[in-house]
């Protein structure tokens, strides 16, 4: 499923110049920070559960849920499925009593992977889905193999034309059939999606080997708030129950564990006296241990806050795994604190193939980083000196930032539409904290 694009030149394209506005972020490093960095709503479960909202045929509202880009995407995608949607703070109330269509338009979902989702929901309410291929951050091969074969062990018939996955379940009602589902890799999409078919699908299904990721956890916890019958979410082995009909519910999102892991990261890297609330330290337990293993120190200062204590740093060496392991959405931000520890370390992606881009960009800042195929080989250096850079992708673009923080003198970072993604305003949460740090509008010649 690539696209190939032909490199052989046209004698009839001309090229032309044209000035293309693009936002970029200045950022005056060393500077004295503390106090207290608040943890927005979870990005990755609260785009879970708005899919999830699918499976009601009432009113639900979510709380505590981050102002994001990929948030307000995924609102429009339900839009055009027909849901009503009413944002007041962090509040969101969606109305999926009146679905108007089960397809999810292409300029949309083409934007956003996690909307691809919102597939289980629409086949186990209406029995018929019509969903493009997903499109999001271009860090490595996603394929959807995994949501369609579980999709199939389900009962219905699943094809993929022009880019556009059809699902029909047969049989008068469409209603998918309770099976045994073993995934060949605990896929968090696929799990989310099977679990979310399965809710009202006829008799028992497992998942095994399902991911054990706390997003999963909470949207199965937001189902059963719903009257689903789940057990099992966040181990290995998930067992749903299928039940008629879900009714409304009123829940709020958990803290987002990536979004506090880069704020420790952030801490330990500026040599910071930060708090970091609020928390839920056992969605943070391998974050927490390679921070503590390279030196940091960490103090639970209530049940959901963590202090971070500026502490010497040494290096490490970390491997990226499904959790309980190292979270591959951390990886970037450790290879920016890992360039200025004492030492040799050695970082290996092992979840997504092509992670590894923001590596040049912190070479531009004076890091000493090798790339071996999706291993990061780290010689610590003393400071990081401001530079130009260009986020790749979401979690690059918050590995740059707090390089930026760190290091002496100004850094710009460009490709900002990554950060907003995933970052809910935190340029003023840095502010608050004492970062000299502001957003602008710069002018670029784009060749077209």
């Amino acid at each position: 499923m690539q696209d190939l694009v032909s490199n052989t030149p046209t004698l009839d394209k001309v090229s032309t110049e044209s000035p293309k506005e693009i936002a970029a972020l200045r950022i005056w490093g060393r500077q004295p920070l503390s106090g207290n960095l608040p943890v927005s709503g979870a990005k990755n479960s609260a785009l879970a559960l708005m899919a999830g909202a699918l499976l009601c045929p009432e009113s639900c509202r979510l709380r505590n849920v981050p102002n994001l880009a990929d948030i307000e995407r995924m609102t429009q995608v339900l839009a055009a499925l027909g849901v009503k949607l009413d944002r007041q703070g962090d509040a969101l109330t969606m109305d999926a009593s009146h679905l108007t269509t089960s397809q999810a338009p292409y300029e949309l979902v083409s934007k956003l992977r996690a909307s691809f989702f919102a597939i289980g929901s629409l086949v186990a309410r209406l029995g018929t889905a019509r969903v493009p291929l997903p499109g999001g951050c271009a860090i490595g091969a996603r394929p959807v193999d995994l949501h369609v074969r579980g999709l199939q062990a389900l009962g219905a018939h699943v094809r993929i034309e022009h880019g556009i996955v059809h699902v029909d379940v047969p049989g008068a009602g469409g209603k998918l059939k309770g099976a045994k589902i073993y995934l060949d890799y605990p896929s968090v999409g696929a799990t989310e999606t099977l679990m979310m078919a399965a809710t009202l699908a006829e008799g028992e299904t497992i998942i095994e080997n399902a991911a054990q990721e706390p997003e999963v956890a909470d949207l199965a916890n937001f189902c059963r708030a719903m009257g689903a019958k789940i057990r099992g979410a966040g181990t290995n082995n998930i067992t749903i129950v299928g039940v008629p009909k879900l009714h409304t519910a009123d829940y709020s999102v958990i803290p987002d564990r990536i979004e506090a892991g880069t704020f420790l990261v952030m801490a330990a890297m500026t040599q910071s006296d930060l708090t970091i609330s609020p928390i839920i330290p056992e969605h943070l337990t391998p974050v927490i241990a390679k921070l503590e293993e390279i030196g940091a120190k960490i103090v639970q200062d209530s049940p959901a806050c963590l202090r971070v204590i500026p502490h010497a740093l040494k290096a490490t060496d970390i491997e990226t795994l499904p959790y309980p392991g190292f979270p591959t959405d951390m990886q970037a931000q450790f290879t920016s604190l890992l360039s200025v520890c004492e030492g040799n370390s050695i970082i290996t992606e092992t979840v997504f193939e092509n992670r590894m881009r923001h590596v040049a960009e912190l070479v531009r800042m004076g890091a000493d980083i090798r790339l071996k195929g999706s291993t990061a080989i780290i010689k610590g250096v003393h400071r990081l000196s401001g530079a130009p850079v260009m986020a790749t992708d979401l979690r690059a673009s918050a590995a740059l930032v707090t390089a930026g923080l760190a290091a002496e003198g100004q850094t710009i970072v460009k490709g900002l539409h990554h950060m907003d993604r995933g970052y809910d305003d935190l340029e003023q949460k840095l502010r608050n904290i004492g970062a000299k740090i502001e957003r602008f509008t710069e002018r670029e010649v784009t060749k077209e």
